[in-house]
């Protein structure tokens, strides 16, 4: 429902009296009275009339008859066929008695009496007869939405395949059983809180937690208008008054410009629905900066291949921004038509529109022949070796827009894909191979690239932190790999990084302050408030958020009174958001640690049991849940918390590690240094877990093995104050003076501003003095 009218605002009978008034004023113009002086406090009128309205949707309807020409080339596009009531116009699909056979089950589809069905397995594992409400989508496949109670719509996993003209499976290699998210009828499917936001114009999703049911709602069923520009009522009321007593209104009196805006502006606008991300709640379609709205994906791994590929589905906005197009300010609609969404040329001249043909269209720069055995060659093609594509939902081939050089011999250094390789080129060749020819054609020499630190810190690999602190610190990286490199900073709590966390704090990019928000790791609460607390006034809504979630339950002292209120304020905002997520696992996660910080134990508990029926197999949430009923004496239920994470993840060294310091957190030592050794054999270089290992095994009483993983940490991080200071208080415990000693020169070499390195030593000469060793 559009909002109701303030009862200050004028009405839209006074608006419609104004422009009868502009018509009578403008017929006397012509002939009484100089232009300037009738119309110019009309204008001023018409600006605060039209000011005053709220803004609402109309539809695109409202739009057509200005803009006839845009909504032509809008018709029939994948904006317009995103998402569709189901009938004989809409569903592409076989619906004549079709039959689908997929790992045992047998589906059918049929239509009758204008509605369309499928058999297929339900929710309960049994065969069921459901209708088809919703085709969404188009080309190259189309998938069907099936109502379910709750309000809830589901995707089903059997899509139709448009060119080939068949019904496949979207995970044709995998059994899923109906009680797995990723069953059709589960919320890895559901289509209200993974799908909806980007395929209708004014989404809002409404669902609520306590009932776990929807009331979703949209403005236009598809991406019309509105959905780029905003709400349009006051354009529309603007563009009904005579074009000659029209005030000048700002962008026309849209909510979000579209003209005269910067590439970086106009990136951000498609973004929302291009990008992988984390929403911050619905989006209005009025706020135009990026971390207002939602939190862009960083380089994760599992997402992005470490040279900042795209390997799994990230939808465009991650890769164009690590682009050099993007830094020199290209933008989508140079590329692609802002309306039909088509490429504005075919082949080569889509490029040539900035690069010049004699110098990058021709076989000196790509070594390839354009005609190949009598048929144009795609190895000729810029967008082959630049924009190499990758099937996601089996058949839907999408191009990587980082419109990177092709690097064989980073697939050798740091395993990522390179587009000689991959499919449709030279698959059947080995990485070695098309290195060598690559080399013969450009010589040896190569630029660093960052995908090298970034594999390195993921890896946690002995040295990374510093070629990670300075790929943070370099400007001329693109904004999203210097996060990335930030957020791997995290697990390397020294002065340092510390530094450069403070630096990143204070950043132009949002994106990196808030990076900087989520991972400074400081022991005080004092100083975190110090650090933080300013951020609960940044321009940037993610930003304020997350420093709020940080803070929550400092200790009032630490802050000014305004910054209380400040926090108290955004604490409130944080919930709001989160509760817009409850559907997913992780906002249950995040809701739990919030209350857990501010003492309300009972919510906490709540929230992260919500996040675990969600997701049972989402262990942060097991985990966390785990600690806090061990706080409450409930330990006996927190080990079973804990061992159902080992038995589902037995491959997951990460897990395995986790799970190990939650049971140390539990004093069940002798358990939690058999998982610390599992998750060193399968992360050798983990400088932490060889650390962490060897306070348990002291515990243990086991020395000499707590010595040797020690001193294997202190291997893979020379210069590390924590593992220093480690080895300095274990060898000063057993009064072993000369191996102390070693320690006290390391600590007063690597850290000379700390008084420890110091101290020890004084404690070596005192000892040496009374005759100790």
């Amino acid at each position: 429902m559009p909002p109701s009218t303030p009862a200050s605002a004028p009405s839209s009978t006074e608006l419609r009296r104004w422009k009868r008034a502009a018509v009578a004023a403008l017929g006397s113009i012509l002939i009484l009275v100089p232009l300037s002086r009738v119309i110019t406090p009309h204008r001023r009128a018409a600006v605060d009339l039209l000011e005053s309205q709220d803004v609402r949707f109309v539809g695109r309807e409202s739009c057509i008859a200005c803009h006839e020409e845009a909504y032509r080339a809008w018709s029939g596009s994948d904006h317009d066929l995103s998402m569709a009531e189901a009938n004989e116009e809409t569903v592409l699909g076989d619906f004549d008695n079709a039959v689908f056979e997929h790992r045992g089950i047998t589906s059918r589809f049929e239509q009758r009496d204008g509605s369309y069905f499928v058999h297929t397995e339900g929710p309960d594992g049994e065969l069921g007869r459901f209708e088809i409400a919703y085709t969404f989508g188009h080309d190259p496949l189309q998938q069907y939405l099936v109502r379910f109670p709750g309000g809830r719509l589901q995707a089903l996993s059997i899509a139709w395949d448009v060119d080939e003209q068949r019904w496949f499976h979207l995970y044709p290699d995998t059994d899923i059983p109906p009680d797995d998210w990723l069953h059709w009828t589960r919320n890895a499917q559901n289509w209200n809180g993974m799908c909806a936001e980007c395929h209708s114009t004014d989404l809002r999703k409404k669902y609520d937690a306590v009932a776990d049911r929807y009331a979703t709602t949209w403005a236009e069923i598809d991406v019309s208008c509105e959905a780029c520009h905003g709400a349009a009522s006051r354009h529309v009321d603007w563009a009904e008054i005579p074009p000659m007593a029209r005030p000048e209104l700002e962008n026309d009196g849209l909510v979000i410009p579209s003209r005269a805006i910067s590439a970086r502006q106009e990136v951000e606008l498609c973004a929302p629905c291009h990008s992988r991300r984390t929403e911050l709640g619905d989006y209005d379609h009025s706020r135009v900066p990026l971390l207002d709205n939602q939190l862009p994906a960083l380089l994760r791994e599992g997402l992005y291949y470490a040279d900042g590929q795209i390997q799994d589905e990230v939808y465009v906005y991650g890769s164009f921004v690590q682009s050099k197009m993007f830094r020199n300010d290209v933008r989508c609609s140079d590329c692609h038509d802002a309306h039909s969404l088509k490429l504005r040329h075919e082949g080569n001249a889509l490029c040539l529109q900035c690069h010049r043909a004699d110098a990058y269209d021709t076989a000196d720069h790509h070594f390839h022949k354009k005609i190949h055995e009598g048929k144009p060659s795609d190895g000729a093609l810029c967008v082959k070796c630049h924009m190499p594509e990758q099937a996601y939902m089996v058949i839907d081939e999408r191009a990587d827009h980082s419109l990177r050089i092709p690097r064989p011999d980073l697939s050798l250094e740091i395993g990522s894909p390179n587009a000689c390789n991959q499919s449709g080129c030279h698959s059947e060749k080995s990485t070695e191979w098309a290195a060598t020819e690559y080399e013969k054609w450009y010589g040896k020499a190569r630029k660093p690239h960052y995908g090298t630190i970034l594999a390195a810190g993921r890896r946690g690999d002995p040295g990374a932190h510093e070629a990670l602190r300075s790929l943070v610190e370099n400007p001329l990286y693109p904004t999203i790999v210097r996060a990335t490199a930030l957020s791997l900073l995290q697990s390397d709590p020294n002065e340092n990084s510390a530094r450069v966390w403070r630096q990143a704090l204070m950043d132009d990019e949002p994106l990196l302050r808030y990076t900087a928000v989520q991972s400074v790791n400081v022991s005080e609460t004092a100083e975190l408030a110090a650090l933080l607390a300013p951020l609960l006034s940044d321009p940037a809504r993610a930003v304020r958020l997350q420093a709020a979630a940080r803070l929550a339950g400092a200790p009032a002292s630490h802050l000014e009174p305004y910054q209380s209120e400040a926090l108290e304020r955004e604490i409130e905002e944080y919930q709001r958001s989160m509760e817009y997520s409850l559907d997913f696992a992780f906002a249950g996660l995040n809701l739990g640690n919030l209350h857990n910080q501010l003492g309300n134990v009972e919510r906490a508990e709540i929230y992260y049991r919500k996040a675990i029926e969600i997701d049972e197999l989402f262990y942060p949430a097991k985990m966390n849940l785990a600690v806090l009923l061990d706080a409450q004496g409930k330990t006996a239920e927190a080990v079973v918390l804990l061992r159902e994470i080992v038995e589902a993840y037995p491959e997951n060294h990460e897990a395995a590690y986790s799970v190990a310091l939650g049971l140390a957190g539990l004093q069940r030592y002798e358990e939690a240094e058999l998982h610390l050794a599992r998750a060193v054999e399968g992360m050798p270089e983990h400088s932490r877990a060889h650390y962490n290992r060897g306070l348990i095994l002291q515990q243990l009483g086991r020395d000499d093995d707590a010595e040797r993983s020690l001193a294997r940490a202190l291997e893979l991080e020379p210069a590390s104050w924590d593992y220093l200071y480690a080895l300095a208080d274990f060898y000063v415990k057993r009064d072993r003076v000369d191996a102390a000693d070693r320690i006290a020169d390391r600590l007063i070499a690597a850290h000379p501003e700390e008084r420890a390195g110091r101290e020890l030593k004084a404690w070596v000469e005192a000892r040496r003095a009374g005759g100790g060793r």
